[in-house]
């Protein structure tokens, strides 16, 4: 593995992991009003720690983008799937909740489960598949998979609603992922010219937007133990899908190797869960809030405490 991916898909992860912590602390305040609206983008944005948190998300997006160009999608979405380690760090700073059994269980399953994935896999570049039906299929599987999600969320809002929105976000991101990757390759060969003309940078432009109102919508009607592990599981799962569907991205596929792939991606699905419902997790809104009614608007931006 190259170091130069290592560290920048790690740091990446952190990013990540202290932007999400920041956002949802800020975007359990908004009204519920907001929920699945572009609104509540338009209200986040006149809070400090909001603002904070993406800039966090956009540095980590940078980063991961960076790591893409040099390594592979199977390679870095599992290190990107890290992200919650770092979560749990802010959150335990600022809960001062220790670890215990459980948090140390869910680090070394995840921490574990990537590494026998990449050891078992050994991911390695190849090909782009040019079969654009192979392509569509899916990314068409993906992005309709997450409109479903999202469908089936709007009629659960504060019960199995925000899980079901982050685990859209994390396909969302998933293949937004992959055609990240597929734009630094098509300026790296081509140049700018062929990457403007290309559709692929705006279809991570259009992922990115929507990706965010569902992450946001899941953040302010739950805990971040909730949404976070959804979206850290779904994530890598997407994206390693659309690495070996149609980027090219090789994996070992004898039985051996796969029995370990299997073990390691479970693990980080088991250990992800288990971190994200550690205690030290952010809580979400308080019931009172769910209950009352909508806040003037004068009065309902609140930045955290």
């Amino acid at each position: 593995m190259p170091v130069l991916v290592l560290l920048l898909a790690v740091g990446a992860a952190c990013c990540l992991g202290l932007g999400f912590v920041l956002q949802q602390n800020a975007a359990r305040h908004a009204p519920l009003s907001d929920f699945l609206s572009p609104r509540l983008l338009l209200d986040l944005v006149r809070v400090p720690r909001w603002l904070a948190g993406i800039g966090l998300m956009v540095c980590g997006m940078a980063l991961g983008a960076v790591a893409l160009g040099r390594g592979e999608v199977s390679l870095v979405e599992p290190l990107l799937a890290t992200n919650l380690l770092f979560a749990l760090a802010l959150s335990r700073h600022q809960t001062r909740q220790p670890l215990g059994r459980q948090g140390w269980a869910g680090l070394a399953l995840l921490a574990g489960g990537v590494t026998a994935f990449i050891v078992a896999g050994e991911p390695r570049g190849g090909s782009v598949v040019t079969d654009p039906v192979r392509h569509w299929l899916i990314v068409g599987v993906m992005v309709g998979g997450a409109l479903l999600l999202t469908a089936y969320a709007k009629r659960s809002r504060l019960g199995a609603g925000p899980v079901l929105l982050a685990l859209a976000a994390g396909l969302l991101y998933g293949v937004q992922d992959a055609l990240t990757r597929v734009s630094g390759q098509r300026l790296s060969d081509d140049g700018w010219v062929a990457l403007c003309t290309g559709w692929e940078p705006y279809g991570v432009l259009a992922l990115g937007i929507a990706g965010l109102v569902l992450v946001q919508s899941a953040f302010e009607t739950a805990p971040l133990r909730m949404s976070l592990p959804a979206l850290t599981a779904a994530q890598p799962l997407a994206g390693i899908a659309c690495g070996v569907g149609f980027l090219g991205d090789r994996v070992r596929t004898d039985a051996g190797a796969l029995a370990w792939e299997g073990v390691g991606l479970l693990g980080i699905v088991v250990g992800v869960v288990l971190l994200g419902l550690h205690p030290a997790m952010p809580q979400g809104p308080a019931a009172s809030r769910r209950s009352s009614p909508t806040l003037p608007h004068a009065s309902r931006h609140r930045t955290a405490p």
